[in-house]
């Protein structure tokens, strides 16, 4: 199959460090290769992948301080992307730019899908997704569903890493952890109240978005100051078996509707459980007492922390190769295109007819 892997161009394919929707783009993009498929990445030019690499622009824009209009750059991409559908080189477009591509490529033969990263909880996503309730696309949680039911909804596919990537270390536990960014939203101030109030040191592996440094400086910065309370910086793949591992537990104590939540899925990997707030598709990720706790509160967290020695972490490291391996995900998606272009397949059978 000739598949496009269409990725946003804030972030290199696999980013070097934090960015969650470009590292599951690569993921798959990777595993689809393995699997025999001819990919074709639009990414930024220091992407990296085992298929073909159709870079605009040479630099991911995060890292590219000349860089003041990013729309434009993807404006392009999309255009380059039609050309060739207009040259018959793709069986299947696969999107990972929102809804950005809806109104250009509803225009257009090749079969396409778009994978829906983010919150779509805003009140402006209201009249998109019933202006374009037709165009296909994938959520990758049932609960980032809720607020569009409106929404052309074919598959919820949920995220995979590679099977070796992350895996458990000899290491023993002697800390709780955060991983991925810190803003109001990923709650960081309420992670090192659950670990002052357990007891328990606690390790903040974590990057800082410049829109999230005033909630760094007035909220988080203060409580930094604890002995128990450690802050690390941004990591790596390399750099999280170990940190992972060498936890207790990952504390995710969210206050919004999670679409998927990466890190879940990565602490499980390395046989670390979650204790995370029961906010958007937690519930679908964790598997009570299995794989975590699902909790509502401070205190309830609390509760939980005195629970994670008795974890199996053996279950836990097996029940993700069962549920969120990148193989799994990608036969997922490749079961979606079959379906998109057997569809396309019979509207110009019933069309033809008429």
């Amino acid at each position: 199959m000739r598949i496009a892997q269409v990725a946003p161009l804030t972030e290199a394919v696999p980013p070097k460090l934090y960015g969650g929707t470009e590292r599951v783009v690569h993921w798959l993009t990777e595993e689809l290769v393995a699997q025999g498929h001819d990919v074709t990445l639009f990414a930024s030019g220091d992407s990296q992948t085992s298929g073909k690499l159709d870079a605009g622009w040479p630099k991911a824009l995060r890292l590219d301080g000349s860089v003041r209009d990013p729309n434009a750059l993807h404006m392009e991409m999309l255009e380059r992307v039609r050309q060739k559908c207009d040259d018959d080189e793709f069986d299947v477009l696969h999107f990972h730019l929102d809804y950005y591509p809806f109104s250009l490529f509803s225009r257009q033969p090749t079969p396409f899908l778009t994978t829906l990263h983010g919150r779509l909880d805003l009140p402006e996503h209201q009249p998109t997704f019933t202006t374009f309730s037709k165009i296909p696309v994938i959520s990758i949680s049932n609960a980032q569903r809720r607020p569009v039911p409106q929404a052309n909804f074919v598959r919820t596919i949920y995220h995979g890493l590679p099977e070796k990537l992350l895996t458990p270390q000899p290491i023993t536990p002697s800390y709780l952890a955060v991983l991925g960014r810190i803003a109001p939203e990923k709650g960081v101030d309420r992670a090192i109240k659950i670990a002052i109030r357990a007891g328990i040191p606690l390790k903040i592996a974590a990057k800082i978005d410049r829109a999230d440094e005033d909630y760094y400086e007035q909220i988080v910065r203060p409580l930094m100051d604890h002995p128990l309370v450690e802050y690390i910086g941004e990591i790596s793949d390399r750099e999280k078996p170990e940190f992972l591992s060498g936890a207790y537990g990952l504390l995710l104590p969210i206050d919004w509707p999670e679409p998927f939540g990466l890190v879940m899925i990565e602490s499980m990997a390395c046989g670390t459980p979650v204790i995370a707030y029961n906010r958007g598709s937690v519930p679908e990720i964790i598997d009570e007492a299995l794989t975590g706790f699902i909790v509502e509160d401070e205190t309830s967290a609390v509760a939980a922390v005195g629970r994670l020695a008795g974890m199996d972490r053996t279950a836990i490291r097996k029940q993700f190769e069962t549920r969120f391996t990148a193989r799994r995900m990608a036969l997922d998606y490749v079961a979606a295109y079959r379906s998109m272009m057997e569809h396309r397949v019979s509207l110009r059978l019933v069309s033809s007819a008429e």
